[in-house]
């Protein structure tokens, strides 16, 4: 029998372990999802896999579930990282929760010259990945880092990770994916005011950088985001 509701639980998963609800978990499946002894749950913590979780004890403010069996093993995404300027609340959640769905392994806020946005709130952001993770059946929750400047970003950059650099001033000189090669990526996305001068001259100045233009029309950050992940996984990621 297919479980439809998803869980994920910071403990260890495997036969015969126990797994204790905190008072939301309890509430959402016991009050909202009116689960009840003997009900399951499919489980996972981004390390062991999938398990169905047979509920042993259901209360109001605590739980616990039983893991009987693997369901799915650990399916870990392509090693591709979505650096992004973060906007709007409501948009920036949004980024969030489609890196995630799409197969993002890391999630990064990055402030640039022009991000409007000079803060964000990492707790919240990490749980829209927890719950999109939860959503559509992933076994992975992608890492989101604490906001980073982006020249201090790019000092640090790793030599091997090559880098999808969107630029919406290249339309027309913009190299293809289609003959670069996989391995580890990262996706670099601009806030709404694009990228300044400076920083467009030291991305194409650095040699792990691959300029991609996401065609004819100016998308919105969130928009962009979305394009730019779905033309790495069709060409390099596991959709490919």
């Amino acid at each position: 029998m297919t479980v439809k509701t998803r869980l994920y639980v910071d403990q260890p998963l495997g036969e015969g372990n126990r797994v204790s609800l905190t008072q939301p978990q309890a509430h959402y499946l016991f009050g909202v999802m009116r689960l009840a002894v003997g009900g399951a749950v499919a489980l996972f913590n981004g390390r062991d896999g999938e398990w169905r979780g047979e509920i042993i004890e259901a209360g109001k403010r605590k739980g616990v579930l039983e893991c009987t069996l693997q369901s799915k093993p650990l399916q870990m995404p392509p090693d591709v990282w979505l650096c992004f300027a973060p906007i709007k609340k409501t948009r920036t959640d949004f980024i969030v929760e489609k890196a995630t769905e799409m197969g993002a392994a890391k999630i990064c806020p990055i402030q640039t010259d022009y991000t409007n946005s000079e803060r964000i709130k990492q707790e919240r952001l990490q749980a829209h990945a927890v719950e999109a993770a939860e959503q559509c059946g992933g076994t992975y929750v992608p890492e989101v880092t604490s906001l980073q400047k982006l020249s201090a970003f790019l000092d640090h950059w790793p030599s091997k990770r090559q880098l999808m650099f969107c630029d919406e001033t290249e339309l027309g000189a913009a190299t293809s994916l289609a003959a670069a090669s996989r391995g580890p990526w990262a996706i670099l996305i601009g806030p709404e005011g694009g990228f300044s001068p400076s920083e467009r001259k030291r991305l194409h100045a650095m040699p792990e950088a691959h300029v991609v233009s996401l065609g004819p029309r100016i998308l919105r950050a969130d928009t962009a985001a979305v394009a730019a992940m779905t033309v790495w996984q069709a060409a390099l990621g596991d959709w490919a």
